[in-house]
């Protein structure tokens, strides 16, 4: 039976090569079991008939019987039609419109025979109206058995070919009416009997079509179990496989340099979720198997310190440690916020960017292969396959989601057995996102802040509330604080937005004459952003103008204001990353959000929750729930595509949950993956694996 479903979908009745090409373009499909897989996107019960007396406009859609007394056109401009029939069920008359297609309307339907006529109301001139009707014979049509109507998604090339929601419905129809032995299962009686899941084949069936609402709800929770149970199941033993195959370096001693660090270097008292964590650390560099840890926590949270303090575990234990970061200036911020953590230490700290070259740059790479080089902070230019460590114990991946798998995978080769590994990221991740993008990581989180901390304060101004704006960063200037004011460049390759920058700084020069700035966005060259950005680090300029080149990174204490013009243009995300760079310091900061008045609802929600909260996990829970998983910055790139066809990450959290429960005990009792128990989970996995959804996983 599985081979029918990899029949080609032009063999299906009523599809042919044309058609099949357009569905293979517009929707990815290809095979019958490709359009058994394309879920209907919405319901509408087809059980009931209503009578045209009972209509009132606010209803979504209704069913009706009758008659149609006879057709009336009228002229709508230059070759244009509206053609109006005239319905009676008996209980009133109605009127179902058509503004296209006259000649398909008077071959199709005729005066006096029985239809059942589908669609939204609304009323004109009036009386109730029914624009483009689905319409059926009533000879031809058991209500009994309509149930719920299935609706999908369909794009305009489509439509144009007939192809509507009511055609690919048709094609399902005549599938399902295809396929006469039940589908093979594909999970075992042990999940399903547990679980209470319904058979595959009756889930396929139901989903398209259900008879009730309790009927669909169960369909789509067991194709929205078994999705995502695979999705799990793959990186759980991957990770398992990992484990196994690599024994880890074994860091027992806490050692001179750490102790040193801590008792006489360590800035302020650790706060209790820096500690956990670093006992966390801890554990799995004494564990003897791979360190794998996700390191979560919100801007200025603290991270590179705990991060520092591990690497001078791996340091006291002999061997080296990089950290690498995703641009040259994070690269750059890294470098020197470790070499003042470490002052008067004897620790050799060098950078490696794309900026460091000639002799400089080898003296680096000979200090890395012999040893004296304790810690290397790098962008990608880390893993050029001429950079060879003495000994590399553990590699810190900063904002990993800016690394591709490949990337990532070749820190492993520059070590003899793979380094301890901590990815950290400032964009947190809900826990349902982060058990399928990160699968593979232990997660810690810190979730404090250190002491003395203002919360920042989020104000929203529309653009013609700018001269109070002005006044607040005169004021915020005049007592000795900076300002960031940032321009929605979202891609560097947008020069109308770069042409927006420039016209708003030279605006801005004429509104703060007497106001020193700087200007960075992505096309400039490095050595002028880098000089750029030092002239207001040391509080040479007082407003620095930029794109999100400074989204990640940049610490300046002093700065207090960060003003995001066009603000709607900016995912929830980045404006929280954005909102990051103040607040650094012991003073009040402000993030000042400029939009216009015209606003979608979507934005509005936007604008209002970053009001609302500091709490980055909020923010990204709702960033989530208002784009979806495959839109969220990170997600696209890190190596787990988001091709799932039913589940949705935001919303199925808890059957996420319950399909990683499941996966892990299959794991836990089968690391090994040759039970014959399992035989079945095993053999489905592992032909999931040769379609075309990637199943790369990070590590």
């Amino acid at each position: 039976m599985l081979d029918i479903l990899d029949q080609d979908i032009k063999f299906l009745t009523g599809v042919g090569p044309r058609r099949s090409e357009i569905l293979s373009k517009e929707l990815g499909i290809s095979t019958y079991g490709d359009l058994l897989e394309y879920y209907p996107y919405k319901y509408v019960d087809r059980s009931r008939l209503y009578h045209i007396s009972e209509l009132s406009a606010d209803m979504p859609f209704v069913q009706l019987k009758g008659r149609i007394l006879s057709f009336e056109e009228f002229e709508q401009g230059r070759r244009k039609k509206r053609i109006v029939a005239h319905f009676t069920d008996g209980h009133g008359v109605c009127d179902l419109v058509w503004f296209n297609g006259s000649k398909y309307i008077y071959q199709q339907y005729q005066t006096n025979k029985e239809y059942i006529v589908f669609g939204k109301p609304g009323i004109f001139n009036g009386r109730f109206q029914l624009s483009h009707p689905d319409i059926d014979d009533a000879d031809k049509l058991q209500l009994s058995e309509m149930g719920m109507q299935p609706y999908y998604v369909t794009t305009e090339k489509m439509k144009n070919s007939g192809l509507n929601s009511r055609a690919i419905e048709k094609l399902v129809r005549t599938l399902l009416t295809k396929l006469t032995t039940p589908l093979p299962e594909t999970l075992p009686p042990f999940i399903t009997e547990r679980l209470h899941l319904i058979s595959r084949d009756a889930a396929f069936r139901q989903v398209h079509y259900p008879k009730s609402t309790d009927e669909m709800q169960r369909a789509r929770l067991r194709l929205k179990f078994e999705e995502l149970f695979y999705v799990q199941l793959n990186i759980l033993r991957y990770a398992s496989d990992q484990r196994r195959k690599y024994r880890g370096y074994l860091f027992p001693r806490v050692g001179e340099q750490f102790n040193r660090f801590y008792k006489e270097n360590l800035p302020f008292e650790l706060t209790g979720a820096q500690k956990r964590v670093m006992h966390e650390i801890r554990a799995d560099m004494n564990s003897g198997r791979q360190m794998n840890r996700l390191l979560q926590g919100d801007v200025g949270s603290g991270k590179t310190l705990v991060a520092l303090m591990s690497m001078l575990i791996a340091i006291d234990n002999g061997y080296q440690a990089c950290i690498m970061a995703p641009t040259e200036i994070l690269a750059e911020q890294h470098l020197q916020t470790i070499a003042d953590f470490l002052k008067g230490m004897d620790l050799r700290v060098e950078l490696l960017t794309g900026v460091v070259k000639g002799k400089r740059r080898e003296a680096v790479l000979q200090g890395l292969t012999t040893g004296e080089v304790h810690i290397l902070v790098g962008t990608h230019a880390v893993i050029e396959d001429n950079v060879q460590f003495h000994r590399l114990g553990l590699a810190v991946v900063d904002e990993q989601h800016r690394f591709g798998v490949a990337q990532r995978a070749k820190l492993w080769a520059k070590s003899e057995n793979p380094p301890h590994v901590l990815v950290m990221t400032a964009t947190p991740i809900p826990r349902t996102l982060a058990m399928t993008i990160y699968g593979d990581l232990d997660v810690s989180i810190i979730d404090e802040l250190p002491p003395g901390r203002k919360p920042i304060q989020t104000l929203h101004k529309y653009d013609n509330q700018t001269t109070s704006l002005y006044q607040g960063i005169r004021q915020q200037v005049a007592e000795g604080r900076q300002v960031y004011i940032v321009f929605p460049l979202i891609k560097e390759s947008e020069k109308m937005d770069l042409k927006n920058l420039e016209q708003g700084y030279e605006g801005l020069k004429e509104i703060f004459p007497d106001l020193r700035m700087s200007k960075i966005h992505g096309q400039m060259k490095s050595k002028e952003k880098e000089a750029e950005m030092a002239r207001f680090v040391c509080g040479e300029t007082q407003i620095l103008v930029a794109t999100t080149v400074i989204e990640v990174g940049v610490n300046v204490p002093n700065a207090s204001v960060m003003v995001i013009l066009e603000a709607q243009r900016f995912g929830l995300s980045q404006l929280h990353q954005l909102r990051g760079r103040v607040g650094r310091g012991a003073d009040q900061s402000y993030c000042i959000l400029v939009t216009g008045q015209q606003l979608s609802t979507e934005t509005r929600k936007r604008i209002d929750i970053m009001c609302e909260t500091n709490d980055g996990f909020r923010i990204a829970e709702a960033d989530l729930k208002l784009r979806g998983p495959g839109d969220l910055e990170g997600t696209q790139q890190s190596g787990m595509a988001f091709d799932l066809k039913i589940a949705d990450i935001a919303r199925d959290g808890q059957i996420v949950q319950l399909a990683r429960d499941e996966a892990q005990k299959i794991i836990d009792d089968d690391p090994t993956c040759e039970k014959s128990v399992y035989q079945l989970l095993w053999n489905r996995l592992a032909a999931l694996r040769k379609t075309n959804i990637n199943w790369g996983v990070i590590s």
